[in-house]
């Protein structure tokens, strides 16, 4: 087998081990650094594609590990990431927020995974959200945030990935 052909899963690996490595930071409380690995597991993310198509090595196969690998990296991750720097603290609504992010990740990602691609998007990607997760944490560090209006914009979020009337077209 050609070497080439394995290049596109290295990236979805290094997407995985970037999520992995961000939840032993959030356990660490370093949500600085966890913030910052969910980005560029986003970064690695946006050139396993790319690159599969461009040698030409695209596989079912790689479609559904990049799915797996994105659940935890933009779905798992940031919601523990926000959850333990800001939702905890709201209990039950806390927790129900993060949980709709993740359930609502995993089910765009199915749902992604079994249509037929014509070029645009339904819903917006779980990369995409994750990434607002994360840079919402950065912020927060930073500046006072109500966690009220960071759970909504959680919810928010999670509506926005499973949407059917959100149309984003691919560049």
């Amino acid at each position: 087998m050609r070497v080439k052909a394995h290049i596109p899963n290295m990236f979805t690996f290094f997407n995985l081990i970037l999520g992995v490595l961000s939840i032993i930071n959030i356990l660490q409380e370093d949500y600085v650094a966890a913030s910052l690995l969910i980005l560029l597991a986003a970064f690695m993310d946006r050139f396993d594609g790319s690159l599969a198509r461009k040698f030409d090595v695209e596989s079912e196969f790689g479609k559904e590990l990049d799915s797996l690998c994105d659940l935890i990296s933009f779905g798992v991750a940031p919601s523990v990431l926000i959850w333990s720097f800001q939702l905890g603290e709201l209990g039950f609504f806390g927790l129900g927020a993060i949980l709709l992010f993740a359930v609502c990740g995993a089910y765009r990602l199915a749902r992604y995974n079994i249509m037929e691609f014509d070029g645009v998007y339904m819903g917006i990607p779980i990369t995409m959200c994750g990434g607002i997760v994360a840079l919402m944490t950065l912020y927060s560090i930073n500046y006072s945030s109500n966690a009220y209006v960071v759970s909504s914009i959680v919810i928010l979020l999670s509506y926005c990935m499973i949407s059917k009337r959100i149309k984003l077209k691919k560049r």
